[in-house]
């Protein structure tokens, strides 16, 4: 009987912890590119996706963040995971189903778009996850996200991010090289696509993205991100076969482990 994924990927993060790996290059721990997923929280004290957590990360060095966006009833792209705030903030607001208004008075830590974009644009790399969900004006809210994004040059200032590639397609995302499909099990269908389509590569956690696909991509001028070391072992395995974007929910540790590194003690 095969192990639950979730279950596998512990296991294998585990593993890596404690495999002992050799000190990357210098030009590697100068070229890591360490992305902050959701900004630095423990959901206790710090939650996900809220201003503070990224400016924690942010503060700490992180070079880019990741963060998610979904759409209140009145058309406000905001900076949540879920479809609903109850997991992080324990109330139960479905955000497509509510105005922005009301959203805010209910869950005021919920940042929107253009609040998170006013204060982190162009200091670090956007990672922008689109989430999979009823469009019901997509023509306007296409204007809308372009709109939130217009003072910053795709590629270099930020990414679009999504599970489904399609995505990319309903929002006309302009250039292509500014798509970054995330991969689940997946990840043969999506490499595909995303080879043919000419996106900026792939993502995905460190055990699916091996390097047989890292060699294709990069033969096609990608590039893979991987998630999601949480330990120096395994940063080291990554930045030692070549892999440069480190999506972590670990930032501040593994910036540590960078500092380290570059700076050894005598």
């Amino acid at each position: 009987m095969s192990l639950p994924i979730d279950v596998a990927l512990w296991l294998a993060d585990g593993i890596m912890r404690v495999l002992p790996r050799p000190t990357p290059p210098t030009e590697m721990l100068e070229r890591c590119k360490i992305i902050s997923h959701r900004g630095e929280h423990d959901n206790r004290t710090v939650f996900e996706n809220t201003m503070e957590a990224f400016r924690i990360a942010v503060d700490a060095g992180a070079w880019g963040l990741e963060l998610d966006i979904r759409w209140t009833r009145d058309l406000v792209p905001m900076v949540h995971h879920d479809a609903n705030t109850r997991r992080v903030f324990g109330s139960d607001v479905e955000i497509s189903k509510v105005d922005f208004s009301t959203l805010r008075e209910a869950v005021p830590q919920v940042p929107t778009l253009d609040e998170f974009v006013s204060e982190f644009g162009g200091k670090v790399h956007l990672m922008i996850e689109m989430k999979a969900e009823a469009f019901p004006e997509l023509e306007q809210q296409r204007t809308i996200l372009q709109k939130a994004l217009s003072e910053l040059e795709p590629v270099k200032d930020y990414h679009l991010l999504a599970l489904d590639p399609e995505l990319f397609e309903l929002f006309s995302v302009q250039p292509k090289q500014a798509c970054l499909p995330v991969a689940t099990l997946n990840i043969k269908s999506l490499s595909r696509i995303s080879l043919a389509r000419g996106y900026a590569g792939l993502s995905g956690h460190f055990v699916m993205l091996n390097n047989r696909l890292k060699r294709e991509h990069e033969a096609a001028g990608q590039w893979l991100g991987t998630g999601f070391p949480a330990s120096k072992n395994c940063l080291y395995r990554e930045l030692n076969r070549g892999i440069e974007y480190i999506f972590t929910n670990d930032a501040l540790a593994l910036l540590k482990v960078l500092e380290d590194a570059k700076n050894p003690r005598s």
